[in-house]
């Protein structure tokens, strides 16, 4: 018995080291999460992008923006005139938050120190203005609530009420599930429609259909394009399905135009689909298209920003999380459900979408022979 069971454990063995894709896996996961977790995957938010508004334009209020710099929770990447200007920054998505410094900042400042014993009376010298629909940025900024001001004025306070205020904007409850279910757009899309597309070829190959491709007069190009178009359907269907159950189950508010949001979607959809066609023509079996799919859901899940802020992680892996489609739909179904921005301030992530989808429909062409061989 013990020699028909280690008969079959070897010939398991020899077949498994035969199957590179399979032996990779086994490498390869363990090595990827080990780097992911380890180096990439950062919780603590630092150097988040903000903007700053300083109506004082004071050696006090140089100094509070150089204190709060000095956290090194925020960088200041840009300088607002107004209100209006900040908050319509904060929508688009170009910084995280805001320091607004009034234009009577000396004045609170010796108001503060009048205080003195009376504590309660004191004002904020301050404003921070945070894009509430990340938690962690915003449990991050609040952090900055209570700046020491001896950084700021060499003299001691008596602790007070807080130096900066803290207005949070789409999400002031900091519900967790209103940050998480626009989120899920990208994960559950990028599982289903990489899933379906990277088995489309494999499948035609080991049914046998594959020879009557192959005597049709239809290009490589075209049979590419007709593979995904019926997965655009689904994948709204799914779309529906998330922001419906999310609305009337968890309550998470839709504040964006839905012709942006299916723009968005579709670019997404596209994207891909077409990264799937690029694994069904690498892969020599389903179950090899399967796990060659693991390789793309788990950096879709952790780099794109789904869990974990995207400005925490490392430069390095910010440039390859760039390369996922994943990425790009995450930023543009946050801004437009959650902070209601609009299409064309999206660009840049729109831009790489079509061109990951363009080089994808390439590659996938250019890899499928109409050959047996």
């Amino acid at each position: 018995m013990w020699n028909r069971i280690w008969a079959i454990v070897t010939k398991e063995l020899r077949q498994l080291s035969r199957d590179r894709m399979s032996f990779g896996l086994i490498v390869m996961i363990p090595l990827i999460q080990l780097m992911l977790f380890g180096y990439a995957i950062n919780t603590d938010a630092r150097q988040l992008p903000a903007g700053v508004v300083d109506l004082e334009q004071s050696s006090y209020s140089r100094a509070l923006i150089l204190a709060a710099e000095a956290s090194q929770v925020v960088q200041f990447t840009a300088q607002y005139s107004s209100m209006i200007e900040a908050e319509a920054a904060i929508t688009r998505g170009e910084v995280k938050a805001v320091l607004y410094l009034p234009s009577d900042l000396d004045g609170r400042l010796l108001r503060r120190r009048a205080a003195g014993e009376n504590p309660e009376l004191s004002e904020p010298l301050g404003q921070w203005l945070v894009d509430g629909s990340d938690t962690v940025v915003a449990s991050s900024i609040r952090g900055l609530r209570n700046m020491p001001l001896q950084e700021v004025v060499d003299q001691a306070f008596v602790p007070g009420s807080p130096t900066l205020e803290v207005v949070q904007y789409f999400n002031p409850e900091q519900r967790t599930v209103v940050n998480i279910v626009p989120g899920l757009l990208g994960i559950i899309l990028t599982m289903t429609m990489v899933l379906f597309t990277s088995a489309a070829i494999v499948r035609e190959r080991e049914q046998g259909n594959i020879e009557f491709l192959i005597t049709t007069p239809v290009q490589p190009f075209e049979l590419m394009l007709g593979k995904i178009v019926p997965y655009v359907l689904v994948g709204f269907v799914q779309i529906a399905i998330i922001l419906g159950a999310g609305n009337l189950v968890f309550d998470v508010p839709v504040r964006g135009r839905l012709d942006y949001l299916a723009m968005a979607a579709m670019l997404f959809i596209l994207a891909s689909l077409t990264l799937g066609l690029v694994i069904s023509t690498i892969a020599k079996s389903q179950l090899q298209a399967m796990q060659m799919t693991v390789f793309v859901l788990l950096p879709s899940i952790l780099l794109s920003g789904f869990l974990f802020p995207f400005e925490a992680m490392p430069r390095p892996a910010q440039v390859f999380a760039e390369a996922l489609p994943a990425t790009h739909f995450m930023r543009m179904s946050r801004a437009i459900i959650l902070r209601d921005a609009d299409i064309f301030s999206l660009q840049y992530d729109a831009l790489a979408l079509l061109a990951i989808t363009a080089v994808g429909l390439l590659i996938a062409s250019s890899r499928f022979s109409k050959r047996l061989n």
